[in-house]
């Protein structure tokens, strides 16, 4: 994902603010801080703690888009070895998400004599903890070990789903003996079939929200816009767009949903610039720069900045009431400690190679650190 998005600068920039967006979220939400401070600025509280969720639909559509084009940028399945690949998946997800993990069972360990919040995880269980090293502690019940884990496991359900559909295609194109370009059309109408079914029937059931059935409406959109971009015909563009107007149109009319109205406006978006060839590293060869940065961190961002808010939420409010100009304060101290935290995490974790080794060796921190938590709770 970083290689591909690095030649992509506005949709890392893209990606920074919505980070932005969601950290907002959390750091209004959670914990001692944002009960303060949100008297300073009661209405841009209020919207980050309502809206700021609506962010992860734009990194969804970014990451069915960048899947589409890792998969199958022709149209048709390009990797010889699909397990190999949902291997890498799996590791490129889970290493930084491991470390991240760890770090927060240790400080949740730590902050807990002094915090006293719903809002800090209780002592881990081994079973617990391998149901999160493998992305199904909300498949199995589980409570989390730290904010937004659940995305993780969402991300790579995707990507396993989105394979699957590509690859079915392809075997029923050998079987039935397809030309390519039939090939092609199987492919779009199995997944529109995918997106259709997810925004009008399967999103419209909280339930469901532990399965990428519940979220492949906003990821197959992203994947739709990555080959509309590629039509090389206007004619062909222009009806695919307005079949994607269509479709979410019909989508919200049935049942009016913020996020689905929030996916559609970013495909949209997205298959606009990237017609206007806007998403070339030329088109935007200064600008933005900060915001292109936070982007590529933006993965590590996401999974380390609650277990920073646990702990300067606990240090700020052992030491001192919570006022408003220290809630603000400890929020801003929790802004910048986890730019620099993700820094780290992506300059020494997210950004190495995956491996088995390195993989194994960050489950076995988990478990052990795991151990060592609940020991020290108990």
């Amino acid at each position: 994902m970083s290689s591909t998005t690095s030649r992509m600068p506005l949709l890392d920039a893209v990606k920074g603010v919505a980070c932005l967006l969601i950290v907002g979220h959390h750091l209004s939400r959670y914990g001692p801080l944002p009960e303060g401070a949100a008297a300073l600025a009661p209405r841009v509280f209020g919207w980050l703690s309502q809206y700021g969720r609506l962010a992860v639909q734009v990194f969804l559509v970014l990451a069915g888009f960048l899947a589409a084009g890792s998969l199958a940028p022709e149209g048709a399945l390009r990797i010889d070895k699909p397990l190999s690949r949902v291997f890498q998946r799996y590791a490129r997800l889970v290493m930084p998400y491991l470390a991240a993990l760890t770090f927060s069972v240790l400080v949740a360990a730590v902050v807990r004599p002094w915090l006293d919040d719903e809002v800090v995880p209780g002592p881990p269980g081994i079973a617990q903890l391998i149901a999160h090293g493998l992305l199904l502690q909300d498949l199995l019940g589980f409570d989390a070990l730290s904010t937004g884990v659940w995305y993780v496991a969402i991300d790579f359900q995707l990507f396993v789903l989105a394979l699957a559909a590509i690859g079915a295609s392809e075997i029923l194109q050998r079987r039935w003996a397809l030309r390519p370009d039939t090939s092609r059309w199987l492919m779009a109408g199995l997944l529109l079939a995918m997106v259709v079914a997810s925004l009008a029937v399967f999103n419209r059931h909280a339930e469901l929200d532990v399965t990428a059935l519940y979220f492949f409406g906003s990821y197959g959109l992203g994947m739709f816009v990555f080959w509309i971009g590629r039509a090389t015909r206007r004619s062909t563009w222009g009806f695919a767009v307005l079949v994607l107007v269509l479709l979410g149109a019909a989508t919200l009319a049935l049942d009016w949903r913020s996020r689905i109205a929030t996916a559609l406006v970013t495909a949209l978006a997205v298959v606009v610039i990237q017609r206007l060839d806007g998403l070339a590293p030329s088109a935007w060869p200064h600008a933005g720069e900060p915001l292109v940065r936070l982007g590529r961190i933006s993965y590590s961002l996401f999974l380390i900045h609650f277990p920073v808010l646990l702990l300067v939420s606990a240090a700020v409010s052992h030491g001192a009431p919570v006022t408003p100009w220290v809630g603000m304060a400890g929020l801003l101290a929790t802004g910048v400690l986890s730019i620099g935290a993700a820094v780290v995490l992506y300059r020494f974790v997210e950004s190495r190679p995956a491996t088995w080794r390195r993989l194994l060796g960050l489950f076995a921190g988990l478990l052990v650190c795991g151990v060592l938590a609940s020991m020290m709770a108990g």
